[in-house]
């Protein structure tokens, strides 16, 4: 049987992008695995997400943009004592974010660091019937910050080596859900640092940026990258509207992206990249050329910059007919 699924894990939380002439602010949906499992489902490729969302408006406000993209919700957990996060973004000039905290931050804890490990483990026969059709899992490394989410995210990972399932990482730094979290924010920035390079151990694709790179690897070479880690993954590596370095399948790379139009909002650009590539690795065999993978990260490459047109992640993810318009105009 072909495998086509994919399984997001992670976190799913509220962007609050501040307006800084004003200091008036917008929500909107985000959070790198619900991003990448929109992007996803945009590409009508057939998606499962993974997280805890809390028993509030904005978790209700995931539900219905997670059905309207036909995503499966059957491992979604709720909880009502601790809210859906929400992140304080700031935007400069140039539309990058810079994150300066979360509101609420009172409560203590938020639902995505409450992701239930024996409630995944109560629901394992509808896990493994959904594993033996998945080709990819896809997760991050926000909410290893959090040690209750952590242990589901090593137990879904583990359980995955049973199905030959390919997992994807998508390595990102953000110190404030360190500093935040009950269970880390007393480690130093080594040892929070260091359960992150461990995670890694799982990955067969690591993405990350070429600032990710710098701080965990101190060099931006991907095969340099790939042969410090026990998988020797494929790596791809990100730096905005700069090329993009890769080592994929044996081969390496750099491809270089269109910005031919005004970036708004870099928020969620990296994972509809993510969520792009996926799509098209989903159609290779087993015989990975460089001119697939080029293709591959091409079309990638075409989504986060279609992200970046209007704000929000979600709302702006394109589908495939505008992503062909797009390449198609660029000679691509």
């Amino acid at each position: 049987m072909s495998k086509s699924k994919v399984i997001c894990i992670g976190e799913a939380l509220i962007d609050q992008i501040i307006h800084q002439s004003t200091g008036h602010y917008t929500n909107y949906l985000g959070g790198a695995p619900a991003n990448v499992a929109c992007m996803l489902g945009k590409l009508h490729v057939d998606t499962n997400f993974i997280g805890c969302i809390g028993q509030d408006k904005y978790g209700e406000s995931f539900i219905e943009q997670f059905t309207k993209l036909k995503i499966n919700l059957n491992f979604l957990q709720f909880n009502k004592n601790f809210p859906t996060r929400i992140v304080k973004v700031e935007k400069n000039k140039e539309g990058d974010r810079v994150f300066v905290g979360f509101q609420d931050d009172i409560n203590i804890s938020f639902a995505d660091e409450m992701l239930d490990l024996h409630e995944l483990r109560n629901n394992i026969h509808n896990l493994e019937e959904i594993y033996r059709q998945t080709k990819y899992i896809v997760t991050g490394t926000l909410c290893l910050s959090a040690i209750k989410t952590s242990e589901s995210m090593s137990f879904l990972l583990n359980y995955a080596k049973q199905f030959n399932i390919q997992i994807i990482i998508d390595l990102n730094w953000r110190d404030i859900f360190w500093d935040h979290s009950l269970s880390t924010k007393h480690k130093t920035r080594t040892e929070q640092k260091h359960i992150i390079l461990d995670f890694l151990f799982y990955a067969d694709i690591l993405k990350l940026s070429k600032e990710e790179a710098l701080l965990f690897f101190q060099t931006s070479d991907p095969l340099i990258i790939s042969k410090v880690l026990p998988k020797q993954p494929s790596v791809i590596i990100t730096d905005g509207a700069q090329p993009i370095l890769w080592y994929f399948a044996g081969h390496i790379g750099t491809t270089n992206i269109s910005t031919a139009g005004q970036i708004v909002d870099t928020t969620g650009a990296g994972d509809a990249f993510l969520g792009g590539l996926i799509s098209q690795l989903l159609n290779f065999n087993e015989v990975v050329s460089k001119e697939k993978i080029e293709k591959a990260i091409t079309y990638a490459s075409a989504c986060g910059f279609l992200n970046c047109l209007g704000q929000g992640a979600i709302e702006n993810l394109p589908d495939n007919e505008k992503i062909q318009t797009f390449l198609k105009s660029n000679g691509l």
